[in-house]
Parts: structure tokens; sequence; C-alpha cells
């Protein structure tokens, strides 16, 4: 069993960092990209149809898994520095609680908003909806107050949590069976991309069914199941040199693999549309399931060894990233969701309307960050470090 030598257990993973930063940013992408399929979401673009739906199904089995796995990595790392469990509690209770607290009572307001004013559910103006919308009375179709996209930070927040108290039985468990079951996992190719993945596959077939996504924490049990265990993976493995070795070493053949299994669904998906939807469904779930879930984890090992072997250095870019990234989070799907709600009655070019919506998008929380950061108490209640 491997362990990273003292001396670089405190250095910074800029790997991860970078990672952070890219999967933030291709949920910026994905969100504008709501506005446009014809899955139910807040608002829709008049051009909303299902032609960006495989590209967008691509990065779904994985870009939210990937955030839970390097929050994991960033709490184990975190909380070994920390003075006590409790401080460190107390930091992450501030650093995501407060950020929680204003993106439920004005953040995500207009989101909530404009939802039922395109639906025709409310008439008034957001000033007059605004106290009807903090009112508990759930006077709505929708749930007010909501979190929507800031469910993420909330299941984390839930998360450190609930491990915070256990902190010395998963130290204690990762340097020993926990650390030998990784060590065998990871010594071989064959088993990191295809066994590592297994519990996954049980979730999706005994829990995935039962209980769907909600995204409301007390009734996600099979969401919670596939989150909070791809987050203690990245707990476990954070200063484990045999798993990085690992992904040193066979993260061409996971990437071979993920590559291969997106090009046959894409091929299933655009070709045999009629045929797609039966693979859900017995006797081929079991093995629909099993294929996905390793794509999953296979895209996730080939971008942790494409970063730590090009992107595993410190830049002036990444710094300011890597603080600006957590107000862009916050921020981004409200600005999107009001320049989609904006500029969709005007009929512009789908392009230029998508360019529009990135351009307003990225500007709206370019300046903000830039403006609130500099306030003590922005820079609070937004997670921005001074």
């Amino acid at each position: 069993m491997q362990f990273e030598p003292q001396s670089k257990i405190n250095d910074r993973r800029y790997d991860l960092d970078w990672l952070r930063v890219i999967a933030f940013g291709l949920l910026i992408f994905y969100h504008i990209g709501m506005l446009y399929v014809s899955w139910d979401w807040h608002v829709k673009s008049q051009y909303a149809n299902s032609d960006l739906e495989p590209l967008m199904q691509i990065v779904n089995p994985w870009r939210l898994a990937l955030l839970f796995f390097i929050s994991g990595i960033a709490v184990r790392f975190a909380s070994d520095k920390a003075v006590s469990n409790l401080r460190f509690a107390k930091v992450r209770l501030k650093h995501l609680g407060l950020p929680i607290l204003l993106g439920m009572t004005v953040v995500v307001a207009p989101q909530a908003y404009l939802e039922l004013r395109q639906a025709n559910e409310v008439s008034s103006g957001f000033t007059t909806f605004w106290p009807e919308y903090l009112n508990l009375s759930q006077a709505f179709s929708i749930t007010t107050p909501t979190w929507n996209h800031l469910w993420y930070i909330v299941y984390l927040l839930v998360y450190i949590l609930m491990v915070t108290p256990l902190l010395p039985i998963l130290r204690s468990v990762s340097n020993g069976s926990a650390g030998k079951i990784i060590s065998w996992v990871s010594n071989n190719t064959i088993s990191l991309i295809f066994l590592m993945p297994l519990p996954f596959v049980f979730f999706e077939l005994t829990l995935s069914s039962r209980f769907p996504v909600t995204h409301a924490l007390i009734d996600d049990w099979a969401n919670h199941a596939h989150r909070f265990t791809i987050f203690l993976m990245g707990y476990f493995v954070a200063k484990h040199a045999g798993f990085w070795a690992g992904i040193v070493k066979s993260w061409p053949y996971a990437l071979a693999t993920a590559i291969c299994i997106c090009a046959v669904r894409l091929y299933l998906m655009l070709s045999h549309p009629e045929i797609y939807p039966s693979l859900f469904e017995m006797p081929l779930r079991p093995l629909t399931m099993f294929l996905l879930t390793v794509y999953a984890w296979s895209s996730i090992v080939a971008l942790l060894g494409i970063s730590r072997r090009w992107l595993n250095q410190s830049s002036r870019t990444l710094s300011y990233l890597t603080n600006a990234v957590f107000f862009y989070y916050i921020m981004h799907q409200t600005i999107i969701i009001i320049a989609g709600y904006m500029l969709t009655p005007y009929g512009l070019n789908p392009f230029i309307e998508f360019s529009l919506v990135l351009l307003l998008t990225l500007a709206g929380c370019g300046l903000g960050y830039e403006i609130l950061r500099r306030l003590p108490v922005g820079a609070l209640f937004f997670g921005i470090r001074q």
C-alpha cells in the first residue's frame, strides 16, 4: 500500500484545480444548452428541440460525478490541515452556508419568477413576486424559495457535515482497509477501469428506478448514493500514491474505452432511435448500465490522467479562475435564464441568440466578480476568498 510522501502531501494539486475550473466552465455551456433542448427546464428558447441532446448526453454521465470526486479530494487535504474538526466544519459552513442562504433568497428568485412568467402563472412585477417567493405558503406550482442549481452546494455541505465527526475513523480506514482495496484495484488497468465503478452499477439497478432524481435532498436517495459514494472515493484516494500511479498508467486505456462506448452510444442514438430506448429495459438494462457507468468512470480516469500529465502547474490565470469559479457557479444560471428569457422573443438567429446568451453570462459573471470581490460583505456571501 502506497501513500504520498510527507513532502508531497501539502503540495497544491494544480491539475485538480484546473479540472475543477474546467468542470464548472462546462456547466455554464451545459446550462445554456438547456435553453435549447426538449428536456424540462426553467425557461426555454423558441428554438428548443432535440438537436443538441446527443452532445449533452456525452457529458451527462460524468460531469457532476467529477465535481463530487474532486470535492472529496479537497475535503481530505483541507481537513488534514485543519486545526480541529470543529474548526474545519465552521469554515465550510461559512463558505458554503452563506452562499446557499443568499442564493435561495436573492440569486435564484429571478429564475423562479421568469419560469412562472413564461408558464403564464404570474403576471406581476418582480418586486411584487419576491415577497410571495419568500413566503413559505407555497402559492405556486414550484417550490419556493428554492435552490435550483445550487443543489450541488447544499449536498456538498451536508456531506461535509456528515463526515466531519467521522474524520478520525475515515483517515484510519483510508490508511488501512480502504487503502489496501485501492492498492489492489489500482495495480491493474482492467480492474481500475472496470471494477471501481461497480458500486454505481448496483445503485443504478436497485435505486434509480425507485427514486428518481429530485435534487430536493430529503427524497433523493439514488442521487445521494451516487454522489456521496463518489465523494468518499475522492476522499480515500486523495493521498494514495498507488491510485495516482494507476491513473498515470491507465488513462490512455480509459480514454480509449470512453471513446469506444461513447461512439457506439451515439451511433445507436442517432442511427437507430427506435432501438435505443429498449437498451434501458430488461433484459438489456444491466449490460447497458454497466457500460454507461464504465464510460462515466473511464472518462473521469482519462481526465484525471490528462490533467495530471499536462495541467499540473500553476499560473496567474489558474490562481484567478480558482477563486472566481465559485462565484461564476452561483451566478451563471440566473444570468442565463434572464438573458434567454429576454432574447428569445426577438426571433434572432439561433446561433446569434446562443452567442449573446454566452457573452452576457460571461460578462455578467466577470463584472459581478470584480465588483463583489472588493467588498467584504459581498465576498463573504459569495464564498470569495480575499
